[in-house]
C-alpha cells in the first residue's frame, strides 16, 4: 500500500511539474531568468511561478507576501521587486517539491511510510528556514549600513569644512572607500550614477533612502536635503550632531553583536567542559572499580 501511494505521489509531483511548465509558456521561463543572487534552483521555477501567480498568492496572503517583498527590495532593489518576490517563493517551493519527490522515492525503495512523512515535514519547514535566512541577511545589511554611516558623516563634515560641495564630498567618499562591496557604498555608487545620468540631486537622494530602507539613513537624507544649500558651518554642525547620535547607535550594535557572539560560545564551552570531566573522571572511576 505504501509503495503504491508513494509511486502515485511521485508521478503526480513529477507529471504536475511537466504539465505546468508546458502551460506556463515562455513568459514564465523568461521571468525565471531574472538576475537574483542566492537562488540555486532557478531553472526549476517557471511552472512554480505560474502556479503561485495563478493561485493569486499575493492577493490571498497580502501581509505575508509584502513582508517577503520588503526583504527582497532591501537585498535586490526596488526594480521588479514583485516578480523577484514570486521568483524567491518559487525557488523555496522548488526545494519543497524536490524533497517531497525524494521522500516518495525513499518510501518506494524501503516500503516504509517514514520517507513520505519525513519528506513532507522537511518540505514544509525548509521554505520557512529560507525566509528567516533572508530576514537575517536583511538585518545584517541594515546593521552594516548603520555602523558605517557615522564614518561617512565624519568624512563628509571634513570635506565640506574644507570647501567641497556635498555632491563632491560624497563622490570622494565613494571613490576612496576601502570596501567596494559594502551595501552603503554600493547604494551611494548607484546614486552617483543617477546624478551623472541627469537625475536631480533631491530625487536621487530620496531613491537612495528608499533602497537602503533604514531609519538612520532616512534621518541622514532629511538632514542633507534640508541643509545642503546652506553648506558652511550650519550644514557641518547639523551633520556633527547627527554623527554623534549615530556613533552611539554604532556602539549599541557592537555591544549587541558581542553579546550574540558570547552566547554562541556557551554551547561549545559546555561540550568541552563535559569532555574534560569525562577524560579526568574516567581514570578515577576505573581505579575505584579495580
Amino acid at each position: 500500500m505504501v509503495v503504491w501511494i508513494s509511486a502515485l505521489l511521485m508521478v503526480l509531483l513529477g507529471g504536475g511539474w511537466v504539465v505546468l511548465n508546458r502551460i506556463g509558456g515562455e513568459r514564465y521561463r523568461q521571468l525565471s531568468r531574472l538576475p537574483m543572487e542566492g537562488l540555486r534552483l532557478q531553472k526549476l521555477t517557471p511552472p512554480l511561478v505560474y502556479l503561485l501567480e495563478r493561485s493569486k498568492v499575493p492577493m490571498r496572503f497580502p501581509i505575508w507576501f509584502y513582508r517577503i517583498q520588503g526583504s527582497v527590495q532591501k537585498l535586490h532593489g526596488l526594480r521588479r521587486s514583485p516578480e523577484m518576490t514570486l521568483l524567491f517563493m518559487a525557488d523555496a517551493l522548488a526545494y519543497t517539491w524536490l524533497i517531497w519527490i525524494g521522500g516518495c522515492i525513499w518510501s518506494l525503495l524501503t516500503g516504509e511510510p517514514m520517507g513520505m512523512i519525513a519528506g513532507f515535514g522537511l518540505g514544509v519547514l525548509l521554505p520557512i528556514a529560507l525566509i528567516r535566512d533572508m530576514q537575517k541577511k536583511v538585518l545584517l545589511r541594515e546593521q552594516e549600513i548603520v555602523m558605517e554611516l557615522p564614518e561617512l558623516l565624519s568624512k563628509i563634515v571634513l570635506l565640506v569644512g574644507a570647501g567641497e560641495t556635498v555632491q563632491r564630498s560624497i563622490a570622494h567618499c565613494v571613490e576612496r572607500s576601502k570596501d567596494k562591496n559594502h551595501p552603503l557604498y554600493n547604494e551611494l555608487g548607484r546614486m552617483l550614477l543617477e546624478w551623472e545620468g541627469g537625475h536631480p540631486f533631491q530625487q536621487a537622494f530620496e531613491q537612495f533612502n528608499k533602497r537602503c530602507g533604514v531609519q538612520e539613513v532616512s534621518i541622514f537624507t532629511t538632514t542633507v536635503l534640508l541643509n545642503f544649500r546652506r553648506c558652511g558651518n550650519d550644514f557641518a554642525l547639523a551633520l556633527r550632531d547627527l554623527s554623534r547620535v549615530l556613533w552611539e547607535k554604532r556602539k549599541a550594535i557592537g555591544r549587541t553583536r558581542g553579546e550574540q557572539a558570547s552566547s554562541k560560545l556557551v554551547f561549545p564551552m559546555v561540550v568541552i567542559f563535559m569532555i574534560v570531566i569525562i577524560l579526568l573522571g574516567a581514570p578515577a572511576f576505573m581505579m575505584m572499580n579495580m
